[in-house]
């Protein structure tokens, strides 16, 4: 201020400036009594200064009562909506602490960190000004919280504070984070706690350290050995520009000046406040020298203030109700021996960046700097380089890894039904237990994928399921391992990991054998027989057809045809059949059913064969609809949720509901029929069924739940890693080798047919492409049958009626009956007179030679020549009369 004071009474030609100096201790009364008497005594016109909200609330209500602008170096917390209005006179140099919370809240997100805590020193009349409140809300964006907030007293009220600094410390050891936020604290506390926290091992290895602007402002006054204390610590601060002409005109003067008044400091940086200080007075120098003479009023001194707007040395002065109206951008600073390098820069409303860059810089809508380059505030993440407080790059966990003075007790179910899963023995010495089970081993493989030592103890647990996750949400146990079912409820009090085994409600009951008297038909299914006996029809009238002209076994009475032709394709089947084809086009129909027969009679015989091979059972209870109506009684585990979830949801009375405390029980307890269904879990299902699976079965819909896993506490980051290494172990088939170790079928089970591969009738699905080809081929025979008889009717037709005038006038009907009697009979009745037409079709042409029929007319039936219907007749007299 001074050297402020001396550059612009030399440039102020109607104005001088005298400055007057009031100590406050810090204390709010005093502050406000300092102001007092610096407006009554010394009649000043503006007072400047006030480090702390906490100062500047009383000096504002002064100067508002005594209208004397006020100009103070902090604003609140909190933005209050109506500071303007209560204090008109009052002009903040600063901002509130929204967007330094965000940016402390962006770098705990960066490195995963989800639980915090929080430390500030308690102001003298108690509150942290808004801080805390600010970064709650903050870390509730991020999905992180605060574990722990550590209120340090005044340090004006302590006498000895190296003890009082080590009693409160004391109380963090028992919590699990290790990321501890310093909000506000004085210069002289800052120096205990980073003293007394370094002895006491909070600056190791796991610890992470984060200040506020306020606190990275000592850094530029405390001595080497003071900082190298707070090596490792991050640090917030406010970014001015250390490149312009005015500030290193001003770091020269500061330089001397500091020198000659502190000849013991080696550090010399003037730091934010000292810019602020500057820029202060040049902000009433602005405003006095737009006045024409000396007495102007106050109020227009305050309002030519507010309506500053100009570059100072500590950024861009400009008002908007009451405080500056623009967020600074901010400089992630790391403390690094005894001193500090400045990392990325935050930019308000956008995020990390590791240049400053143009901050006008168009952008997209996402958020990308196209002259930075980095991504914006939704998902930028910090990636400056940072020396943690144990000297390493290696990015602290954030939580305390439990030690072998203080190991994490784990919770292990004592009373488990399945012992597959947990079986808690005792051990060889007195008290010593023994953990055995697929969820103790799948444990230890967790361990080896790990990336660090977890020191553990196992601690039994004789209770119900829901105990066990109470007393790790009462911090009673740190976790808990084994089979512990993933519940909604369970889900607002603990953390639960990755699920391992999937998860649901079946109902277990006995078996009987399944009979039944029509056994022989449940090879096929329904439409499987009605295709194949359409097809076998079709296939017999198609041979019929083809041969009933030329193979006597098919001619005769209508009723010796069709018992010829069923009986030929129906023994075709067995291949049985001896009467003679002689149409090479019925030979193809025949071969062509026969391989179909073959195809048929042969998955027949094998699906059949296994059906009455493979035993199959059927469950005694189908539904639960029927448990219920019968009101007979049910087991399930007393220990675990079942009980609850059958009386609550399911609706089963609570006296129909018997605790099965082991999977040995369940047999006797259905034996005796003391329960006629029992609800198990999905995994303790598989279990009990791999060892009874001739006894009993599943029915019923499987109840879905979350799954199987481990629990840890609230935010706990274990959780995180145990959810990981579970992953990676059921990728890479660990997973799988364990269920197959543990789970692994009984001998007698191990070779029984399961639900899934019982055997199922056969559908047309099966055959469908071989009955379209004997039907196709049936169909196409006999096509070309009825071509060629036409064929050779209208020859014979041309032939033998030359010349006939009467045949022209027949109608089509009379002309359909003939074509239809030619095929049938394959001769031609006209007038009464057989035709000496030959048959159709002509045997040397459509038989094989080698078939043993004898031609001699001999053989021919004289009624088949001679005979004719009684239709013949009526059609040969009908064209006599029109002769």
């Amino acid at each position: 201020m001074e050297i402020a004071v001396q550059s612009f009474n030399n440039k102020l030609n109607n104005h001088g400036l005298s400055l007057y100096v009031q100590s406050h201790g810090k204390d709010p009364m005093l502050a406000a009594a300092a102001a007092e008497k610096l407006i009554k005594e010394n009649n000043v016109t503006v007072i400047i200064g006030l480090e702390t909200w906490e100062l500047a609330a009383p000096v504002a209500e002064i100067g508002t009562r005594a209208r004397v602008p006020v100009l103070s170096f902090t604003a609140p917390s909190i933005t209050l909506p109506l500071s303007a209005l209560r204090w008109p006179f009052l002009a903040q140099m600063a901002n509130n602490d929204s967007e330094q919370m965000t940016c402390i809240a962006a770098i705990i997100r960066s490195y995963g960190w989800k639980k915090v805590i929080a430390i500030y020193e308690d102001e003298t009349y108690g509150g942290d000004s808004g801080k805390l409140a600010v970064l709650i809300e903050a870390l509730q964006d991020i999905g992180s919280e605060i574990e722990h907030t550590l209120v340090l007293p005044p340090i004006s009220s302590l006498s000895n504070t190296k003890e009082v600094m080590q009693e409160e410390l004391m109380k963090l050891l028992s919590l699990e984070s290790r990321v501890f936020v310093v909000l506000k604290a004085s210069s002289v506390m800052t120096i205990h706690l980073f003293e007394e926290a370094k002895n006491m091992g909070f600056m190791g290895r796991d610890s992470a350290w984060l200040i506020t602007d306020k606190i990275t402002t000592y850094l530029d006054s405390f001595n080497t050995s003071i900082i190298s204390s707070m090596a490792g610590v991050l640090g917030i601060k406010t970014y001015y520009t250390e490149n312009s002409s005015e500030y290193k005109s001003f770091y020269g003067q500061f330089k001397q000046v500091f020198r000659k008044k502190y000849e013991d400091e080696d550090n010399f940086e003037p730091g934010i406040y000292a810019l602020k200080a500057y820029d202060a007075i040049q902000i009433i120098t602005e405003a006095m020298e737009g006045m024409i003479n000396t007495n102007i009023s106050s109020k227009q001194l305050s309002e030519k203030i507010l309506s500053s707007n100009f570059t100072g040395l500590s950024g861009e002065i400009q008002f908007e109700r009451g405080m500056l109206s623009q967020n600074p951008t901010l400089r992630i600073v790391n403390v690094v021996g005894k001193k500090y390098k400045e990392l990325d820069f935050w930019l308000p409303s956008f995020g990390f960046s590791r240049s400053l860059g143009n901050e006008e810089t168009e952008h997209d809508g996402i958020g990308f700097s196209k002259n930075i380059g980095y991504v914006g505030n939704k998902s930028a993440d910090f990636t400056g380089t940072v020396i943690w407080p144990d000297g390493s790059k290696l990015v602290p966990k954030g939580w305390a890894i439990p030690t072998n003075t203080k190991p994490m007790i784990i919770g292990v179910p004592a009373r488990t039904a399945f012992e597959k899963f947990v079986k808690v023995d005792d051990g060889k010495h007195p008290g010593q237990k023994k953990y055995d089970g697929f969820c103790i081993e799948l444990f230890y493989e967790v361990l080896t994928v790990l990336d660090y030592d977890l020191i553990y103890q196992f601690d039994p647990h004789n209770g119900t399921y829901d105990e066990l996750v109470h007393k790790v949400y009462n911090k009673t146990y740190d976790a808990a391992v084994g089979d512990i079912t993933i519940l909604a409820n369970r889900t607002n009090l603990v953390e639960f990991t990755q699920p391992y085994a999937a998860t649901g409600l079946s109902m277990i009951v006995s078996v009987k054998p399944e009979s039944s008297e029509w056994m022989f038909l449940k090879p096929f299914t329904a439409k499987m027989w009605l295709v194949t006996g359409s097809l076998l029809i079709y296939t017999m009238f198609i041979v019929w057809f083809l041969e009933h002209q030329s193979n006597p076994n098919f001619r005769g009475p209508w009723n010796n045809q069709i018992g010829t032709a069923l009986w030929f394709t129906f023994s075709s089947i067995f291949f049985a059949h001896r009467e003679k084809i002689y149409s090479n086009l019925t030979r193809v129909v025949v071969v062509v059913w026969l391989f179909v027969a073959l195809i048929l009679t042969s998955s027949y015989t094998a699906s059949l064969t296994s059906m009455l091979t493979v035993q199959r059972l059927e469950p005694n209870v189908t539904d639960i609809e029927s448990l219920k109506r019968s009101n007979v009684k049910i087991g399930c585990d007393g220990d675990s949720f079942v009980r609850t979830y059958l009386e609550d949801v399911l609706k089963f009375e609570s006296y129909n509901i018997e605790n099965v405390n082991s999977e040995y029980n369940y047999e006797g307890e259905f034996k005796s029929n003391h329960i006629a269904a029992a609800f198990l879990e999905l995994p303790y299902g598989k279990v009990f069924l791999n060892r009874y699976c001739k006894k009993f079965t599943t029915t019923a819909p499987t109840y879905i739940f979350g799954g199987l896993g481990f629990v840890f506490q609230k935010g706990s980051p274990i959780a995180r890693d145990f959810s990981r290494a579970i992953l990676k172990l059921s990728e890479d088939g660990t997973l799988m080798s364990l269920e197959q170790k543990w789970f692994a079928p009984s001998p007698e089970c191990s070779a029984n047919v399961t639900e899934e591969s019982k055997t199922n009738s056969l559908s047309i699905n099966s055959f469908l492409g071989l009955f379209l080809i004997s039907g196709a081929t049936s169909t196409v025979c006999l096509l070309l049958f009825l071509a060629y008889s036409l064929k050779r009717y209208w020859h014979h037709e041309l032939e033998n009626n030359a010349g006939n005038l009467s045949l022209v006038d027949e109608g089509v009907l009379i002309k359909a009956m003939r074509v239809a009697k030619y095929i049938y009979n394959g001769k031609v009745c006209v007038q009464g007179e057989v035709s000496a037409a030959p048959r159709v079709p002509d045997i040397y042409e459509w038989s094989s030679p080698t078939w043993y029929y004898d031609r001699s007319s001999s053989h021919i039936s004289m009624e088949n020549l001679e005979v004719k219907s009684q239709a013949e007749t009526e059609i040969g007299i009908q064209l006599q009369v029109h002769n």
